[in-house]
């Protein structure tokens, strides 16, 4: 079972830049969907960004798009989100998730949904401040 650890978080002033990372203490993921999500205090996770095993289709939250890339490093075994002129409505605890079922496509639609990953990282705290 691949266990994924977030790394990268931190407090940052809004406007800056910041890049997460997820790694797999146990395991390989390089061909698993793997994808971002959020959750802010007070309210339900939500979908950020997700990645196809093969790395050739994105997909992005309405709230980050333009402004957040997710990529993978299957050499590294690593997942990335570069998150670019950061709001404080980014402020967030983020998780790294990951299907565990390889090689697997999807419709668009599932790649947004926390049905579809079903092993998660323990999360790290991003903070923006004005």
């Amino acid at each position: 079972q691949v266990q994924l650890v977030e790394s990268g978080g931190g407090l940052v002033q809004a406007g800056t830049s910041l890049r997460l990372s997820c790694s797999a203490s146990k395991g390989n993921f390089n061909e698993n969907v793997m994808g971002w999500f959020r959750r802010a205090p007070g309210k339900n996770r939500e979908f950020v960004a997700a990645i196809s095993w093969g790395g050739s289709f994105t997909h992005y939250g309405t709230s980050v798009k333009g402004r957040f890339t997710i990529s993978r490093d299957s050499a590294e075994n690593t997942l990335y989100l570069q998150m670019n002129n950061l709001k404080q409505d980014d402020t967030a605890v983020y998780y790294c998730a990951a299907d565990s079922h390889p090689r697997r496509t999807y419709t668009e639609a599932r790649y947004f949904s926390t049905g579809l990953y079903d092993v998660w990282g323990q999360g790290t705290q991003v903070t923006v401040s004005s």
